[in-house]
């Protein structure tokens, strides 16, 4: 195939993959990334912005600095917010990102792309690192955030793809499974279990040698992305420390964590932790969004055994009994995933004309996050559906009480619905 077919073929699987993304990864071993960048520019169909990170973005004032001048020159009123900000907020990384969103909200009305390019340069920056993940969260609803990198960016990619917010794309192909090029098989083999209380397995025997649960977390923390520091080891897990002591504390849990499974887990290279590439790795979680993956694809005839698949695979909240706060964060997005395959497969049930099935899927889900009223209102309907209309009242009672200790109300939509199904 001629390169300029391959090209097209790439451009043609970026734009069916990232239509529903809010960021698309041009994995660093694609061989069309920057083509593909250039084409992306160029392309008619769609506004595009470009920053390619320079030597001095090695800090997240540098990075702003830079982003928002190159920016302005492509669109005058850029910058205009974050500009004013007085110098004492340039420490508010809160403050920084939500004004920097609210300047990317201003750039169009018209859907848009922001690609950063060349994002490795930012490797060691930390601050960069979070900066864009959390960026991800309050990206304008128009704005797509593009990256080309020559490394496997630090970032939670699991969990953004767990949330429907992310793909990986390696030219025409998209990145379904094992997204960190873990080994599977191998001498020593792990099999971790996240989604529930947390366990390990080492050769098909559990781990109960862990000296407190710090070491344990710290190998969880570890899998999370493809690759992390000590500042932010340290920032997660002992924030209250001084630098010194958090380090010290971290090198104790590290060599527990090491003892626990009698071998070197987290290898240091270059700057970065990660875990042991001698090590096979069976992730649950890895399993859990590749399989919510296989259910999303339209074309896959097996979709309906991927939604239960992912249904099975997920055993509980993830780390449950934990509640540190990247604990907490990572067990929100992936119940996002769960509550997708468990409203999915409710939807099938409904297909096949099986209320009842479709009912009990939906209450699943409420039990998981009681807070989705578009469920609520299922629920309702369903209840309505079958003749239990007496249900479907007590069903909406019991959610307008629940909200009213929180002094608040149902949507509109949900008392309209109420209203209907009462007359």
């Amino acid at each position: 195939m001629k390169l300029h077919d391959l090209i097209e073929q790439s451009y043609q699987n970026f734009q069916e993959q990232a239509e529903d993304a809010r960021v698309i990864l041009l994995h660093p071993r694609s061989r069309y990334r920057s083509v593909l960048v250039a084409r992306l520019i160029n392309s008619p169909d769609i506004k595009t912005f470009y920053y390619a990170l320079g030597p001095d973005d090695i800090n997240l004032n540098s990075f702003l600095s830079g982003i928002t001048h190159d920016l302005a020159n492509q669109h005058p009123t850029f910058g205009r917010h974050i500009n004013i900000l007085p110098p004492n907020d340039n420490e508010n990384f809160d403050l920084l990102l939500e004004t920097f969103a609210r300047d990317l909200s201003e750039m169009s009305e018209e859907p848009f792309m922001l690609i950063l390019d060349e994002y490795d340069r930012s490797d060691s920056a930390d601050d960069v690192q979070m900066f864009v993940e959390k960026l991800v969260d309050v990206l304008p609803q128009n704005c797509k955030l593009v990256i080309n990198s020559r490394t496997l960016p630090r970032l939670p990619w699991v969990s953004l793809i767990a949330q429907k917010q992310a793909v990986l794309l390696q030219d025409e192909k998209l990145i379904s499974q094992n997204y960190y090029d873990i080994a599977t098989t191998g001498q020593n083999e792990l099999e971790v279990f996240a989604l529930g209380p947390g366990y390990i397995l080492l050769n098909g025997q559990a781990i109960d040698t862990w000296e407190g649960h710090l070491p344990r977390l710290l190998f969880f923390f570890a899998l999370d992305k493809p690759s992390i520091t000590r500042s932010e080891i340290c920032q997660a897990f002992w924030p209250e420390l001084v630098t010194d002591q958090a380090v010290n504390v971290f090198h104790v849990t590290k060599r527990r964590l090491h003892k626990a499974l009698d071998m070197d887990v987290l290898v240091h290279d270059d700057g970065y932790y990660r875990v042991n590439p001698d090590l096979a790795i069976k992730y649950d979680v890895m399993d859990f969004v590749s399989t919510l993956m296989s259910g999303r694809n339209e074309d896959n005839p097996r979709r309906i055994e991927s939604w239960a698949k992912a249904i099975e695979l997920y055993r509980g909240p993830f780390l449950q009994g934990h509640n540190d706060s990247w604990i907490t964060e990572r067990r929100k997005d992936f119940q996002v995933g769960y509550m997708e395959a468990l409203t999915e497969m409710a939807r099938v049930r409904l297909a096949e004309e099986r209320p009842e099935h479709a009912l009990a899927m939906f209450q699943k889900a409420l039990a998981e996050d009681s807070t989705r009223e578009d469920i609520h209102r299922e629920v309702m309907q369903l209840y309505a559906k079958l003749g239990r209309r007496s249900e479907a009242a007590a069903h909406y009672q019991k959610l307008f009480e629940e909200m009213e200790r929180h002094n608040g109300e149902p949507e509109a939509d949900t008392q309209a619905l109420y209203q209907t199904i009462m007359s």
